[in-house]
C-alpha cells in the first residue's frame, strides 16, 4: 500500500474523502441542542447528520488498522467493524424499547446496500462507459449467503404467521411474541452467525483470490498503529453519544414531522449509519473499480444479515423489555425478497451498465414511497 497522507487544507475538505468531516462541528451542537432540550425535530436531524463524520472516522481507522495487520487480520478488521456504527445505533434503539425501529433499520441497510449504493455505483460508473466488468464468482459466492440469510430471516415471520398472532403493523413500537418464536429467531441467529464465521475462513483463507484483491491497493494515510487504535476508540465513543442522541428523539421527531417510527428506521437511520461507506462504492465505482464497489455494497448487507441482526438478538436477551424476534412486518418481507432477488440477478454476469444503475434505483425510491405511506 501507498502513503498519502493529506493535508488538512481547503483542497482536502472539497475532495470525495475530505467533505464528511466537515460535518463534525455538528458532533458538539447535537450535544449541546439535547441538553437545553431543543425541539426534537432538530434535534434528530442535527445528530443524524453528526453521525456521519464519526463512521467516517471510524472506517478510516479501520483501514489504516487493517494495512498495518496484514491482509488476513486486516480483511477481518475491515468485516468486524464495516457495519459498527449501524450497530452502536441499534443498540442504543434496543436499550430503548423500539424493537421495531431496529428491525425496520436492519431492513433498510440491507434493502439500501443492495439497490440504492450498487444502483447508484453502477449509474455513476457506468455514464461514460460502455460496461464495466468485475468477479462474477465472488459476487455470486456473496449473494448466496445473502439468500442464504434472507431465507433464514423469513422463517420466524412465516412460524408466526401460521402458528402465532400473525405480523407486527408497520407502526408498531415493540410487540412481545412469546417464547416459542423467541426461541426459534435465537436458533436461528446461532445459526446465521455460524455460517457467518465459517464465510470469514472462507473468504479470507481458502479462498481468499476470489475476494477484492483491490482493497489492499487502496491509499492509505500513514497512520500508526496507535494512531488508528486511538481513533478508532474516539470514533466509537463519538458514535456512541450521537446514537444516544439520536435514538433519544426519534419518536418525538417522528410524530412532530408525521412519519412513522418505521420510515425514518428504514430510510433515515439506515441511511445515516454508514453514509461515509456507501459514498465509498460510488467513489471507487467512478474510477472503474467495480470489484470493490460490488463488494461494498453486497458484503456490507450480508454482513448486517448474518452478523448485525444475529448480535442484536443475543444482546436483546440482556436490552431493552423483552427478546427481539425476527418477525418482520409485510413491506419489510417485500423488501428483503426483492432486493435480494434483484441484486442476485443483476450481478450474476459479472458486468453492469449505468441503466441496470437506473433500475435498481427506481425499485428503492417505490419501495421508499411505500413505507412513506405505510
Amino acid at each position: 500500500m501507498s502513503s498519502n497522507t493529506p493535508r488538512l487544507n481547503a483542497a482536502f475538505f472539497r475532495s470525495a474523502y475530505g467533505w464528511p468531516y466537515l460535518l463534525a462541528p455538528l458532533i458538539p451542537v447535537a450535544v449541546a441542542l439535547e441538553l437545553i432540550h431543543a425541539p426534537a425535530t432538530v434535534v434528530f436531524a442535527i445528530s443524524a447528520l453528526g453521525i456521519i463524520p464519526t463512521a467516517a472516522l471510524m472506517g478510516r481507522a479501520t483501514e489504516e488498522l487493517a494495512a498495518k495487520s496484514g491482509p488476513g487480520i486486516g480483511g477481518f478488521l475491515n468485516v468486524t467493524f464495516g457495519n459498527a456504527p449501524e450497530l452502536i445505533i441499534a443498540l442504543f434503539a434496543l436499550g430503548s424499547g423500539l424493537q421495531e425501529v431496529v428491525k425496520a433499520s436492519l431492513v433498510g441497510s440491507i434493502v439500501g446496500n443492495m439497490l440504492l449504493v450498487l444502483g447508484a455505483s453502477m449509474l455513476v460508473g457506468g455514464l461514460k462507459r460502455d460496461k464495466q466488468t468485475f468477479n462474477r464468482t465472488s459476487a455470486s459466492v456473496q449473494t448466496t449467503m445473502l439468500m442464504l440469510a434472507g431465507g433464514a430471516l423469513l422463517m420466524p415471520a412465516i412460524f408466526e404467521l401460521v402458528e402465532g398472532k400473525g405480523l407486527p403493523a408497520p407502526g408498531a413500537e415493540a410487540v412481545n411474541y412469546g417464547g416459542t418464536v423467541e426461541h426459534l429467531s435465537l436458533a436461528v441467529a446461532i445459526v446465521l452467525i455460524a455460517t457467518y464465521v465459517i464465510g470469514l475462513v472462507f473468504s479470507m483463507k481458502t479462498h481468499r483470490a476470489l475476494f477484492n484483491p483491490e482493497y489492499e491497493e487502496e491509499d492509505t494515510w500513514g497512520w500508526s498503529v496507535r494512531t488508528s487504535v486511538i481513533a478508532l476508540a474516539i470514533a466509537g465513543v463519538l458514535v456512541g453519544v450521537m446514537s444516544e442522541v439520536l435514538v433519544g428523539s426519534i419518536t418525538e421527531a417522528s410524530e412532530s414531522v408525521g412519519l412513522s417510527e418505521f420510515f425514518i428506521g428504514v430510510i433515515v437511520v439506515a441511511i445515516v449509519g454508514n453514509a461515509a461507506e456507501h459514498w465509498v462504492a460510488v467513489l471507487v465505482a467512478r474510477k472503474d473499480k467495480m470489484d470493490l464497489a460490488v463488494n461494498i455494497a453486497i458484503g456490507s448487507s450480508a454482513q448486517i444479515a448474518l452478523f448485525v441482526a444475529p448480535v442484536l438478538v443475543l444482546a436483546s436477551f440482556f436490552l431493552g423489555p423483552h427478546p427481539l424476534a425476527l418477525v418482520f412486518n409485510g413491506f419489510e418481507l417485500g423488501a428483503i425478497l426483492l432486493a435480494i432477488l434483484v441484486g442476485n440477478h443483476v450481478t450474476a454476469d459479472g458486468e453492469s451498465n449505468w441503466f441496470e444503475g437506473v433500475q435498481l434505483l427506481a425499485l428503492y425510491f417505490v419501495l421508499a414511497l411505500a413505507f412513506y405511506f405505510a
